[in-house]
């Protein structure tokens, strides 16, 4: 992992997306600090994926701008700062589980990376696995692949996409534990989800409706349900 950058490791001032008539995101002020558990939460089609890819450098806003490390989502800079994981895994499909593990940590130049990809590999269930091609998975253990991939290398800032969606208990619990772990560890992590008992568990809540802003605080002090229907 990477040390902390200074300042917000995440900002977005006015940042906007629409598609024609249709606003997808209203404009959006939003900072994070290091080492923040963030739950993002709402409805299907209320804007959460939409930020995330924006964060991401995958989507262009409209208006505004989002900034990863102070740098400009999607530049090369942020890019080295932030790791993405998306709803759907995004694998090779030639490559086994450890030649996706060295593709990813030599293409973001990882140093000592052998024992963080073992101990990753081990607390998600792959070491058997682990020369065999990903391709011919599961769905659960596709995802489990993707978050050993999505957190191997380093990073400062964390950004999950509905991440609990085909993981078996014992995988949602190991997910869990490393994502406090990441925490800990200084990285700063934007986890969307349904899943709001994992939300009441976080530092810190925003929810999205239809593309607005509608709460953003601790988890425990408003009514999580009210937020995702």
């Amino acid at each position: 992992m990477t040390a902390p950058a200074r300042g917000p490791v995440l900002r977005a001032d006015g940042l906007t997306k629409s598609y024609g008539g249709l606003v997808a995101l209203e404009p959006l002020d939003f900072q994070m600090p290091t080492g923040q558990r963030l739950a993002l939460v709402g409805h299907n089609g209320s804007g959460k994926s939409t930020f995330l890819k924006m964060v991401a450098g995958l989507l262009e806003p409209s208006a505004g701008k989002v900034e990863v490390g102070g740098e400009p989502a999607g530049s090369l800079q942020a890019r080295a700062e932030l790791s993405y994981l998306p709803d759907e895994p995004v694998l090779y499909d030639d490559l086994s589980v450890n030649e996706h593990i060295e593709y990813t940590c030599r293409l973001h130049d990882a140093q000592d990376w052998e024992d963080r990809a073992a101990y990753l590999v081990d607390r998600f269930g792959l070491s058997a696995r682990a020369d065999e091609l990903p391709a011919r998975f599961s769905r659960g253990l596709r995802q489990k692949t993707a978050i050993v991939l999505a957190l191997v290398r380093p990073l400062t800032v964390l950004v999950v996409d509905e991440p609990f969606i085909g993981l078996d208990p014992p995988g949602r619990e190991a997910f869990e534990a490393v994502l406090d772990e990441t925490a800990r560890a200084g990285v700063s992590t934007v986890v969307a989800t349904h899943q709001l008992d994992y939300a009441a568990k976080t530092d810190r809540c925003v929810a999205l409706r239809d593309g607005a802003l509608v709460y953003d605080g601790p988890p425990g002090e408003i009514a999580l349900p009210s937020l995702v229907g």
